[in-house]
């Protein structure tokens, strides 16, 4: 597995919704590195991808209340277990489950397995809330996809809460769960 500065030069068989991370990126000036793998859908196949980016991969979460009104991304350490409980007491919100694979698409034009935080910029309606656990926060980068499983990129952690997250318009709500 190779680290990658930037987009890759040879664009031909990504889908669309890559580019379009790669090019609000780079219309943020922002710098990242890319690693190209096999289509990674659980933690555990992101273990090779963890060591070779040396960030702090997260596990990404599309929650809701049992109405279906509210919708979280939740973005948590790939190790660290998630109780719903401790979320909901500190988000106000009861019963929180997980969003049907319908929401991500129409949301942030993901489909499950290749959730990441750069969904954000598809969601121009507002509809999805940004929860980051306090632990993500804590190195100096965050492993992502771009909006697809089969390459996973480095941000600073220091761009992603101050030019990336402000660009797509949302506001991260840190959490702190146990």
């Amino acid at each position: 597995m190779q680290l990658h500065n930037g987009r890759p030069s040879d664009t031909t068989g990504r889908m669309d919704k890559e580019l379009r991370v790669y090019d609000f990126l780079d219309g943020l000036k922002i710098d990242y590195q890319r690693i190209d793998h096999d289509a990674a859908m659980t933690m555990e196949a992101c273990a090779a991808v963890d060591a070779a980016l040396n960030a702090t991969i997260c596990k990404n979460l599309m929650l809701c209340n049992r109405q279906k009104t509210d919708f979280y991304l939740l973005m948590l350490p790939g190790e660290k277990p998630f109780k719903t409980s401790v979320l909901s007491k500190q988000i106000g919100s009861s019963r929180l489950s997980f969003a049907e694979p319908e929401f991500m698409e129409q949301f942030l034009d993901i489909t499950p397995g290749s959730l990441s935080i750069l969904g954000l910029m598809n969601d121009r309606g507002h509809r999805v809330r940004l929860l980051i656990d306090e632990d993500v926060l804590k190195g100096e980068y965050v492993g992502c996809h771009p909006c697809i499983n089969t390459s996973s990129l480095r941000l600073r952690t220091e761009d992603l809460l101050e030019k990336i997250i402000p660009a797509m318009e949302h506001e991260a709500r840190i959490v702190v769960l146990e």
